[in-house]
Formats: C-alpha cells, sequence, structure tokens
C-alpha cells in the first residue's frame, strides 16, 4: 500500500502501525499529492492511505484523480485526517474514497479500514457517520417519493449501509445469511451505477432514505 502525508513523523508513524500486520506491506511513502498521484498511479498499490491537507494537490484532489468517478480503473483511497469536518469527509467521498477514517481514532480502527479497503469494502468512522448523515439530509431539500428501481429488500440493506452496519450485523438484523447479504449490496451496486458501499450510503442520504438513525 502506499501511504500520503506531508509530515515525515506521521508517515512514519502510520508505516509502523501498518506493517506490523503480518498482511500489510507499504510499498511507498509520499510528502504531497501530486507525488502520491504519480507514486499509485505507476504502482498501483492495493491500498493508498492519503492525508487531507497536503501541498501541491490536497487529499480531496488526490482521490478525485486516483479513485474518482472518470477513472476508468480506480484505485482505492482511505483518506486519513486530524481534522474532524463534515466538508472534508463529504468532499473525500464524494470523490470516490472507501474509508474516511480520523489519525485519533486508534491502530485497530486504521487498520481495520485499510481492511476493509482492499476487500472492496469501505468504513468510515463511527464518530463521524451519523452526524454527517444527519447533517446532509439536514441541508438537503426534500425532494418528495425517490424513483429507483430496488426492491424492498434492497432498500433494507441500503438503509443498514447508510447506517454503518457491517455485512454480518447486516445479516443478523435481516436475519439472512451473509452470502445473501452481499449478492444484495452487489445488486444494489449494479442497479444505481454505484462503484461501493460508501456511494450507496450517500445515495441513502441525499434521497432521503435512511430510515431511523
Amino acid at each position: 500500500m502506499l501511504v500520503a502525508d506531508d509530515q515525515a513523523m506521521v508517515r512514519g508513524g502510520l508505516r509502523l502501525i501498518l506493517e506490523d500486520q503480518p498482511d500489510i506491506e507499504v510499498v511507498a511513502e509520499a510528502a504531497d499529492g501530486a507525488e502520491a498521484v504519480e507514486a499509485a498511479r505507476r504502482l498501483r498499490p492495493d491500498v493508498c492511505l492519503v492525508d487531507v491537507r497536503m501541498p501541491r494537490l490536497d487529499g480531496i484532489e488526490v482521490t478525485r484523480a486516483l479513485a474518482g468517478p472518470g477513472v476508468p480503473d480506480p484505485l482505492r483511497v482511505v483518506v486519513v485526517t486530524t481534522f474532524d469536518l463534515d466538508e472534508y469527509v463529504y468532499g473525500a467521498l464524494r470523490a470516490g474514497a472507501t474509508g474516511f477514517v480520523l489519525k485519533d481514532c486508534g491502530p485497530a480502527l486504521l487498520v481495520e479500514a485499510v481492511r476493509a479497503a482492499h476487500q472492496g469494502d469501505a468504513l468510515v468512522s463511527p464518530s463521524v457517520t451519523l452526524r454527517l448523515l444527519r447533517h446532509l439530509t439536514a441541508r438537503l431539500p426534500d425532494s418528495g417519493r425517490v424513483d429507483h428501481p430496488l426492491s424492498n429488500r434492497e432498500l433494507e440493506v441500503v438503509r443498514a449501509v447508510a447506517r454503518g452496519r457491517t455485512n454480518q450485523e447486516i445479516a443478523a438484523e435481516l436475519f439472512i445469511s451473509l452470502s445473501t447479504v452481499k449478492s444484495h449490496v452487489a445488486g444494489i451496486q449494479a442497479k444505481l451505477g454505484l462503484r461501493n458501499r460508501v456511494e450507496v450510503a450517500a445515495w441513502a442520504w441525499e434521497n432521503r432514505i435512511t430510515g431511523s438513525a
């Protein structure tokens, strides 16, 4: 994986945390956004861990360049930051990030976010998920009924994804198998033209079909 942060001490700390895991190897570091994009495109690491505030290109721009809507073969980007600001969270997720974690989240959650991204899943720090949901639904206009091709069961899965539930938790809540949950998530993404669980959650937030949080 690649680690991008403009502070050498932070990069070193992240590398130590990640390489302490037997299944994670840091293949490159970058000290600014442009360097991160160049290295990521050249090396194509499984996961890119990118800070929000960096010189030349910030983390949102890096994410958009590597994983944005116009990228034909997107990389998996996890945004990590000290700044718990809604504009950063929403900007990162809409730019194509598959995860968003705070630097004070602790090593375990950081590693979990990287592993989730590698598996094609997504993880957002629990401290920001529900607040972000409420913030977005409060400021977006109510457009009324949303036309979509999803079944009632698929909508239940969407609501669970939007509340940050894992596949295992969704399976337990809906009394269905884990493989069925994965099948539903894949079907939802295909029907809505979305690439990952974060985009599914964002779609739910934007269309006010999240249900009770």
